[in-house]
């Protein structure tokens, strides 16, 4: 890869992990501000309501997808991407400053919940911006190591979430912490979201997108009827999305509650468990989007869905009888790598099926209707099981839901060799499909 194309995967990357850090942070830092919002009483009662809130972010997905989407499509990626650290740093600045319900009753609530939305909106657009863009900055041959580097910044965000948790939980008192310094965070998420604003402003536009002749003049660009003509892939990108993202929000940002609340660790044992864990997850993104780049998309998909339909149930069900260190991180690193075959290379795979000018919007909207259905609820529904005595139900629907999308990696068509700079007008509304040469080799 030539320097350039490094400092477009750095620029957008970096952006990423400024985003997922403010997104992650708000579920990591729940079990110390969930009763800060809520009347005094049940605790899980508690943390369901804020989670639920959680929940609403994704729900306000779709509509960041489609807005931001269409940004991307029609004013460019760098436009969007923009945008969407523009909308976060506003969002992490509302939590910082909500107030509590000892102050203001349910308007700390309703504070926090529009925070959730404007988060909601920036992330809904910032995956499908940030896909795109790493996917069309990156040569043919080097689409899934340069794509892989989305789950990497965003693993980045998280770590830095729990690792400055783990630093609070070292120096802080445990009433300090449920007080006023989960706010901390916050503060950072919204000073880091100003820096990449900044660093996105002078970002360079992706070849692709700049030489597409139809990218002033076509009225239909990023439109929902552009989208309609392409539904088929869009109604794989939300089976695709299933299985995969509820199995990585199971094991990352649920990772600590469930290792704190069901396994019976101490909170910074935990919390250290899922940060070794996901320092591991994150090294290991590049190598397996190489070795998409050498043996295809669909072999690490599958692999990722056979492990997560016949290994959830026994590593959950390890996990929960862990009780040490060691044991946890084990299980939790196994968990990952299984995630791995889709956190790798589910961008790339996404922008591949659709055309450039389209193609922002066709990723945007719908992984955010997936994440609403499925991602956004995947704590939530765990949460409802514990909460109903049945915990171990949960597992079965994580296993469950990547059975759902091993069907669709098996039959779905492999698109490492898509060629993303020529497009072939179909007879279907005039639509652009991406046409399918053989394998290209990397640039020099």
């Amino acid at each position: 890869m030539g320097r350039e194309q490094w400092k477009k995967i750095w620029v957008g990357s970096a952006g990423n992990m400024v985003e997922w850090f403010d997104w992650f942070v708000y579920a990591s830092f729940a079990v110390y501000f969930a009763d800060s919002f809520f009347p005094k009483g049940n605790d899980t009662a508690n943390l369901m309501n804020t989670m639920g809130i959680f929940a609403v972010g994704f729900f306000m997905r779709p509509v960041g997808g489609w807005l931001l989407g269409r940004v991307g499509d029609r004013k460019g990626r760098k436009a969007a991407l923009t945008l969407t650290v523009t909308l976060m740093s506003a969002s992490a600045v509302l939590i910082a400053v909500a107030p509590t319900y000892a102050v203001a009753g349910y308007g700390g609530v309703a504070v926090l919940l529009i925070a959730r939305m404007l988060q909601g909106l920036s992330v809904g657009g910032e995956y499908a911006a940030s896909a795109t863009y790493l996917t069309e900055a990156s040569a043919p041959g080097r689409r899934g190591f340069a794509s892989s580097f989305q789950y990497v910044s965003m693993t980045a965000g998280q770590l830095l979430g729990l690792g400055l948790q783990i630093v609070l939980q070292r120096t802080m008192s445990e009433d300090a912490l449920h007080s006023w310094a989960w706010r901390i965070p916050f503060i950072i998420g919204a000073l880091g979201a100003a820096i990449v604003f900044y660093l996105r402003r002078n970002m360079l536009e992706t070849e692709v997108y700049a030489q597409d002749d139809s990218a002033h003049s076509d009225p239909a660009r990023g439109t929902i009827k552009a989208l309609w003509a392409h539904r088929r892939e869009a109604f794989l990108v939300i089976a695709l999305t299933m299985g995969g993202t509820v199995a990585y929000y199971t094991y990352t940002t649920y990772l600590t509650k469930y290792l704190s609340g069901t396994a019976g660790l101490a909170k910074p044992t935990a919390s250290l468990v899922s940060f070794c864990a996901l320092f591991v997850f994150m090294c290991i993104q590049p190598l397996a989007g190489r070795l998409s780049d050498r043996i295809g998309r669909r072999p690490l998909l599958i692999t990722f869905a056979v492990g997560s339909t016949f290994l959830t149930v026994p590593i959950m069900t390890l996990l929960k009888h862990a009780g040490s260190f060691w044991p946890a991180l084990g299980l939790s690193l196994l968990a990952l790598l299984v995630v791995t075959g889709y956190t790798s290379i589910n961008a790339c795979v996404k922008a591949e099926l659709f055309p450039t000018g389209i193609r922002a919007l066709g990723v945007a909207l719908p992984y955010a209707i997936a994440n609403a259905l499925f991602g956004g609820t995947a704590e939530y529904v765990a949460l409802w099981f514990k909460n109903g005595g049945i915990e171990s139900g949960y597992y079965w629907y994580v296993a469950g839901c990547a059975a759902v999308s091993l069907i669709v990696y098996v039959t779905m068509r492999e698109t490492r060799t898509i060629d993303l700079n020529r497009v072939q007008r179909a007879e279907r509304g005039g639509a652009a499909f991406p046409t399918q040469t053989g394998p290209q080799p990397a640039k020099k």
